[in-house]
Order: structure tokens, then sequence, then C-alpha cells
């Protein structure tokens, strides 16, 4: 096994897709896991925006317009980044896609000018510990969740 192969294989590639209202969602990422790190405020600094997963921008596809808290966003395809910090998360859906996940010095790679949209949440503590990044999509949205907390996004 080459090296790059156990490294790929550290956060492997997934996918999670589901249905919100009459729109299907599909948000593909990279999970890394916990591995006995500290990953609030330390892995994922706080103030920071960070590529929501590992590896490439995590993306997030919808086939219809819809309400992402209360903001509209257009079918099609965004980058998601999130700027984490104690009390609240600011997602962020940028409308470049493929782009590595960071820049040479470890900022998240994207251009603000094309933001779509940018809205926040309030994390919570997760009913347990989540080793690897997952996403899931639920009738009411997305959540995101990682070690012990979880962000819930609501999509109408």
């Amino acid at each position: 096994m080459t090296s790059e192969m156990a490294y790929a294989q550290k956060s492997p590639p997934a996918t999670a897709t589901g249905k919100v209202g009459g729109a299907t969602i599909s948000i593909a990422y990279s999970g890394p896991s916990v591995r006995g790190r500290k990953i609030w405020g330390d892995l994922v600094p706080y103030g920071k925006a960070w590529r929501a997963g590992a590896n490439e921008a995590t993306t997030f596809t919808t086939d219809k317009d819809i309400t992402v808290e209360g903001k509209s966003l257009k079918a099609g395809k965004y980058s998601v980044f999130v700027v984490a910090n104690e009390k609240e998360w600011e997602f962020i859906f940028n409308s470049e896609t493929g782009q590595w996940g960071i820049k040479k010095g470890g900022d998240a790679n994207f251009d603000p000018a094309k933001n779509a949209i940018t809205f926040k949440v309030k994390p919570a503590k997760s009913a347990s510990m989540t080793e690897q990044l997952t996403y899931a999509v639920t009738e009411k949205g997305f959540v995101l969740r990682w070690e012990n907390l979880e962000g819930q996004v609501g999509i109408k």
C-alpha cells in the first residue's frame, strides 16, 4: 500500500443524500476521524473558515431552488465552508466548486466574492461521541456531526 492510499483512507469520501420537501439534496465530503485529537477550537480553529471536511472542499447540491436557514439558494452545486466559534457556526455556500479545500498556509480555498449565501446556526452537544465527521440529510434539512457537537441546518 502506498502512503498516498493510506492517507486517503484516513478521511474516506462519503455522500449524504436525501429529500427535503421536493428537493433532492446531496452532500459530498471526506470524513476525518477524531483519533484522540481536540477538534473544536483546535484542529478546527475558532474564527477561521474551515472546509467542512477533509481533502477537497465539501460540496452541497440541490436539484431545486430551496431556502436554507431563511436564505434563498438556487438549484446547483456549492462548496461548503464553516467558520466555527464556541457559540455559533457560520456556514458559507460558495458557487465555486472543484477546488482543494485549503490553500498553502492552511487558509480555506474560496473567493468570498463568490459566496452564494452565509448563515449561522448554534451547535449543540451530540447525544453521543461521533468519531468520524458525518453529514446526514433529514426531512427538515441536514446535520453535521463530529466529536461531541452537531449543527442542524434547516431547509424548506
